[in-house]
């Protein structure tokens, strides 16, 4: 109370705003109350949770959320409190482990044979409606009358991910959502955003949770988070790679989660005065003409990366503008509905899974960051607004109204891959590349260790017109090149070495990671700057002599040269251009300069990786 007195006084003095709360300049909200209110816990309840006793308006802090827990665990049989990792700060991670027979690790989990439900909420620690809904469902899965659905499935509850971004709170966080009234930050310490950490798996909070995917094998995966974006009158959207025509890496999983998990959760949702929608953003935020875009969830994000591992993933977006009490309740909905939902279905999605983790496709997708292709229309259940002309961007701005309206046959734009992939036996990563190696063992990839020094016949890419991003990204500068061109040869692996195959669950995660042409591979992201680097040169006084006898000796070289001469100018008025246009074709120049190290195994009739024309 003390805080938000303050608040008032100084918003009340602020030569920027005459608000009594930093959320006061949010569009309005249309009014509420559905049967999930029902699930709140009396103000007398043993068990009412930190976030409930603010009347869900506010959140708890780390060390609250996790004294709550660690009673819920101490009291009851079926839930148990694991750590599976720490912070860059040194926080500790916990995954909450609720069974009917009070399993305390993978194996334990397993033996009970039902499926497992994953849920995650605090990835971005701001959006943490999926921590508070998740207290509240665990408090009713161990006194309450959710017990049953314990019954026929497992459920794995990580509170914050984002445990050092929780704890960077404020009230002035989050200017698009309303409420709670504390936030948290979206990245972590190291001002690393998690959702864009799978691939590259920078940060002890993503190979803790790597780990618990490998480890803990769950059958279904939900990350929790809130959107941003335009104002609609869905209140929890969600949403997969595979729907509405969208690509997918796991086909039979995509067709589970659309036509067995999405009615149970939609009806539920509805039946407790919530309004599901698909997980959309608009194309152009002040003109909803333009439509929407659905595309494909690649692999740095949650969900991306759990279609590409043949895990059933979900991304949850709860409506930021929806007020935080609607919020929380409809996600517990949509936890327990989802609960229920796998395990009814056990038998269904495990084929799925195995279906899919078995299918070694050819060719593999790749690379979705072309220009968009319209698709289908969609009705869209929006909110009414008007433009105006706005003195400060000095353009039409949107003023939402608050009244539902909905938007007949808006366009829907859908992405398309711009490479495929080709399917190798497998990949040699030389032992010089140790941080290689020890992100593909924290994927849980299969790694045949090399015992000692081994010569192979591999294809190697050698890279033209690399550009590493000026800017950094995620802790890194990205890379892009104009292409490719590729180099068979024999290869020199020291022992310790690995070899990757492709036949093997994770086939089609080795290959995203390792294929150079793949945007999401660590080559993409950076990770081999070493080989953009020439380290040895030829002086002119050399070289020019050089160039005058191969000039004379080839007649073709001369041809072609003159051409070059011909063709650009400015390379005709480079000195340095001219001569080194020889060196690279002298036995002198680095053979390994632009040569990305890691081999490929492959019959060399068979196609290799490439753009799509």
């Amino acid at each position: 109370m003390k805080t938000r007195l303050l608040l008032a006084a100084f918003l009340a003095t602020a030569p920027f705003a005459r608000a009594s709360s930093p959320q006061d300049f949010l569009p309005p909200a249309p009014a509420w109350h559905g049967a999930s209110e029902g699930l709140l816990a009396r103000p007398d309840h043993p068990w009412i949770t930190p976030a409930e006793k603010t009347g869900l308006a506010d959140s708890p802090n780390y060390a609250d959320t996790i004294a709550w827990l660690e009673k819920l665990a101490a009291a009851s049989p079926r839930v148990k409190l694991v750590e599976f990792g720490a912070t860059a700060q040194g926080r500790p991670l916990y995954l909450v482990v609720a069974s009917k027979e009070g399993a305390a690790s993978p194996e334990e989990l397993d033996a009970n044979g039902r499926p497992t439900l994953l849920a995650q909420a605090g990835i971005h620690s701001g959006e943490i409606d999926g921590k508070d809904a998740g207290l509240m469902l665990l408090r009713d899965l161990a006194f309450g009358d959710r017990a049953a659905l314990l019954e026929k499935a497992n459920f794995l509850f990580i509170p914050v991910f984002n445990a050092d971004g929780h704890e960077r709170s404020s009230e002035w966080n989050r200017p698009n959502q309303r409420g709670p009234i504390h936030q948290g930050w979206r990245t972590t310490a190291q001002n690393l955003n998690l959702n864009r950490d799978y691939m590259k798996a920078d940060s002890p909070e993503m190979r803790g949770l790597l780990d618990v995917l490998d480890t803990w094998q769950p059958s279904l995966y939900l990350d929790l988070h809130v959107t941003d974006g335009i104002d609609y009158a869905y209140d929890i959207t969600y949403g997969f790679n595979g729907e509405r025509s969208i690509f997918t890496w796991s086909p039979r999983i995509g067709a589970w989660l659309a036509d067995t998990l999405r009615p149970v959760v939609d009806r539920a949702l509805a039946d407790a005065g919530h309004i599901p929608g698909p997980l959309v953003f608009a194309q152009n935020n002040r003109d909803l003409a333009e439509g929407l875009g659905m595309g494909v969830a690649t692999p740095r994000f949650s969900n991306g990366y759990g279609d590409l591992r043949h895990i059933p993933s979900i991304l949850v977006e709860n409506h930021s503008l929806k007020p935080y009490r609607q919020r929380v309740l409809g996600t517990y909905v949509l936890l327990a509905a989802a609960l229920r939902a796998l395990g009814e279905n056990a038998a269904s999605v495990h084929a799925a899974i195995e279906a899919d983790r078995a299918a070694r496709p050819a060719q593999l997708p790749a690379n979705f960051d072309l220009p968009r292709e319209t698709g289908a229309q969609i009705d869209f259940a929006g909110i009414a607004f008007e433009t105006y002309e706005s003195p400060a961007s000095g353009t039409k701005e949107v003023r939402w109204l608050g009244t539902p309206k909905t938007y007949a046959g808006l366009p829907i734009h859908l992405d398309r891959h711009g490479a495929l992939l080709a399917r190798p036996k497998a990949f040699y990563v030389s032992v010089t590349k140790p941080e290689i190696i020890e992100r593909l063992h924290a994927h849980g990839i299969e790694l045949d260790e090399l015992s000692e020094e081994t010569t192979v016949r591999v294809t190697l890419a050698r890279l033209a017109g690399p550009k590493p991003a000026a800017t950094p990204f995620e802790g890194h500068h990205p890379l892009k090149f104009d292409r490719v061109t590729w180099e068979t040869r024999d290869e020199v692996y020291p022992a310790g070495s690995v070899r990757v195959s492709t036949d093997q669950p994770l086939g089609d995660l080795a290959m995203m990671l390792l294929d150079p042409v793949s945007d999401e591979s660590f080559l993409a992201w950076g990770f081999f700057p070493e080989i953009l680097q020439r380290t040895e040169y030829i002086e002119g006084y050399v070289l020019a002599p050089l160039a005058e006898k191969m000039l004379a000796d080839d007649p073709k070289l001369k041809t072609e040269f003159e051409a070059k001469l011909a063709a650009e100018p400015e390379f005709a008025k480079s000195p340095t251009a001219r001569l080194q246009w020889f060196y690279q074709r002298t036995k002198f120049y680095d053979d390994r300069y632009l040569l990305y190290p890691v081999g490929i195994e492959r019959d060399e009739s068979a196609p290799l990786s490439g753009a799509v024309k």
